[in-house]
């Protein structure tokens, strides 16, 4: 069966309730484990019905925000998601008042009661309007984000065809393409100000009712951060800026030079070669077909997960009007499938989605076969980041099926954009961290904050007078900061785990391989710092962690980029 078949029911909220106060009862009322364990499976196969509802709506949403009726029926996910949460909540808080609870963590593992823990802190019935409100909020952000048009030297194009031109080789159709792209932002700069407003004061009340200071931990617990608390983060933020943006720096003089420009200005920061960087060759067809052949040569286990792929047609990757930005992997729980959503735009970020994304895809199909519990199909996000941005570095004996003769070009490059993004992912964690903590900051105030932490974090950007960027409104293009708050330090932990899977790569590749396999097929029936000690890694915000992985790039870099 192919995606474009799998059929959509609303999910019917009366029937769901019923289901699950009959399942309740049924824990309540269980002689034994054995009852209790039937009866949450109950539950594991009602919630994998809704689920894959819900997101079957919301990739055909995502896919054409035009249509009406997924319009509808993502209007109605962002109420239904809020009243379903309160429905499953009911079900853990029975489960975790068991009285056979030490029969049911020697069944589940005890790491499924933490999550439940940690899950039910996340809710009670008076944040529920309040929760509606927020889903609302971040589906007209995603709205106005994906409406967004421009002309671009005669052309009307979406935001997401801009790509090219803003890694163009000349230096004025860089800066041209930045500008074109920031005046949509400042068009609509009043309403992603009064948005944001609005979230920060929503999100901010939800954790006042649950009894927190600010978000900050209402938060980390929606992510689930099982092992690690906002102190470590911010020590992982500290060990970035002291040691890892020092060695970007360096690399930015690399660059400078590289390019012969006597500053390097906002609009040079991602172009790192003269010449232009590295582009895949062919059409978006032989860019997919040339993935198929990569995952089929790779290993066994990606030989089936590639193939089920391309058999249910299980990606949407051409940038088109009205389409949401950005891209995603997400799960479909009955199927037992991931599925692919990209905006292709003709750059090297077009082979970064077929290996980041289908990272996250193999993961999820790999955890699947597992049969774990829904609140262990998959770990914390930062665990899913490093199935996806290790993926980008162990695909890389066939990286010249993309690239041809500009393999060298690409590696470099990819290296060089994963250690300059760190910096840059910090930046926007501390950023939301300083919101939350201080929500009623005006707009003006939010954009010096931002111009602040550049400095912290970026010191070699140059604005160069550039409309919106200048004026410290480009955390307003990050989607994470509306949409999924808090989030963005994953990527940057993920990135220091993926590193160190290269590095051993570069050493012996099929144990690397054997060490990234025991990290994926674990599933979240661990814990991030259990994940990467089992598999050899070290964890990000161990003392000197950085300055070592910093060490260790910083010299490949200098033995293999000379010649660029």
């Amino acid at each position: 069966m192919k995606f474009s078949e799998f059929q959509y029911t609303r999910p019917d909220l009366s029937a769901v309730r019923a289901r699950c106060e009959e399942i309740c009862a049924k824990i309540e009322a269980a002689c034994c484990a054995q009852a209790q364990i039937s009866a949450y499976d109950e539950f594991e196969a009602l919630r994998r019905e809704v689920e894959t509802d819900l997101t079957i709506a919301y990739v055909r949403h995502s896919i054409d925000t035009r249509d009406e009726f997924y319009d509808q029926e993502n209007e109605f996910s962002d109420e239904a998601g809020p009243q379903l949460e309160e429905m499953f909540q009911k079900i853990n808080l029975a489960l975790l008042g068991s009285k056979f609870r030490p029969e049911l963590e020697e069944h589940f593992g005890k790491l499924l009661f933490t999550n439940m823990e940690i899950s039910v802190r996340t809710f009670k019935p008076e944040i529920l309007e309040l929760m509606q409100e927020e889903n609302r909020l971040a589906s007209q952000y995603q709205k106005l984000y994906a409406s967004g048009m421009v002309e671009f030297r005669g052309e009307t194009m979406p935001l997401t065809k801009l790509g090219p031109y803003m890694q163009s080789p000349d230096r004025e159709t860089r800066r041209e393409a930045w500008t074109v792209r920031g005046s949509f932002f400042d068009a609509n700069r009043a309403e992603l100000d009064e948005l944001y407003g609005k979230l920060v004061k929503c999100r901010n009340a939800q954790a006042r009712c649950l009894g927190h200071e600010n978000f900050i931990q209402l938060g980390y617990d929606r992510l689930g951060r099982n092992c690690y608390t906002p102190k470590e983060v911010a020590s992982f933020r500290d060990q970035i800026a002291q040691d890892m943006v020092p060695i970007v720096a360096e690399r930015k003089k690399v660059q400078q030079a590289r390019l012969g420009v006597d500053r390097l200005c906002f609009y040079d920061d991602t172009l790192l070669f003269p010449d232009g960087n590295a582009k895949p060759e062919g059409t978006a067809e032989e860019i997919l077909a040339a993935g198929k052949r990569m995952y089929e040569e790779m290993s066994p286990e990606t030989a089936e997960f590639i193939d089920k792929m391309f058999e249910m047609e299980l990606f949407d990757v051409l940038s088109k009007p009205g389409k949401a930005p950005g891209g995603y992997c997400t799960g479909i729980p009955k199927y037992k499938v991931p599925f692919i959503f990209s905006n292709f735009n003709g750059t090297a970020g077009d082979v970064d989605v077929l290996t980041h994304e289908a990272g996250h895809a193999f993961a999820d199909y790999t955890a699947y076969k597992q049969n774990y519990p829904s609140l262990l199909q998959s770990p914390t996000l930062e665990s899913c980041e490093c199935h996806s941005m290790s993926m980008e570095f162990l695909t890389q004996d066939f990286h010249k099926y993309f690239f041809g003769d500009a393999t060298e070009k690409y590696e470099i490059g990819h290296c060089e954009s994963s250690l300059i993004f760190i910096p840059y992912g910090c930046m926007v964690d501390e950023f939301q961290h300083l919101m939350y903590e201080n929500e009623d900051l005006t707009p003006e105030q939010r954009n010096e904050t931002w111009l602040r932490l550049e400095k912290k974090y970026r010191p070699w950007i140059d604005f160069d007078n550039l409309p919106f960027y200048s004026r410290g409104g480009g955390w307003q293009q990050q989607l994470h900061i509306y949409l999924n708050p808090l989030y963005y330090i994953d990527y940057c932990m993920a990135q220091t785990v993926a590193f160190q899977f290269w590095i051993a790569s570069m050493h012996d590749r099929a144990d690397a391989w054997a060490r990234y396999m025991r990290f994926v097929v674990a599933g979240g029936s661990k814990t991030f710092v259990e994940l990467c000690h089992d598999s050899g890694i070290k964890v990000p915000y161990e003392p000197g962690c950085i300055r070592e992985i910093g060490s260790e790039i910083s010299q490949w870099l200098h033995k293999n980029a000379r010649n660029h």
